[in-house]
């Protein structure tokens, strides 16, 4: 787990893209691998590094387009999952 946790670090650290950025990518990547765990954690993740609702809905929106039908599925995990993130951060 600590070499996981290593390689995390440096895959998400800011570099030439910006770890809002890679939130992103990591995120729709989460939808069309079905990992509904990464889902939650990377739109988590996506909030906590300032992506706005629209960036976390565009990014959706591309995992849906490029996984199909079984992303579609995920994809509505991911936006369950943004408004419960969303709630709980409005107290």
């Amino acid at each position: 787990m600590a070499g996981f946790g290593q390689l995390h670090k440096q895959a998400m650290a800011e570099g030439a893209l910006s770890a809002k950025f890679k939130e992103l990518i990591t995120l729709a990547i989460s939808i069309t691998s079905r990992c509904e765990g990464c889902i939650a954690v990377h739109v988590r993740g996506a909030l906590r590094a300032g992506a706005t609702r629209q960036e976390i809905l565009e990014a959706i929106g591309v995992a849906v387009y490029m996984g199909g039908g079984p992303a579609m599925v995920y994809g509505c995990n991911a936006y369950e999952a943004l408004g419960q993130f969303e709630a709980a951060a409005a107290g």
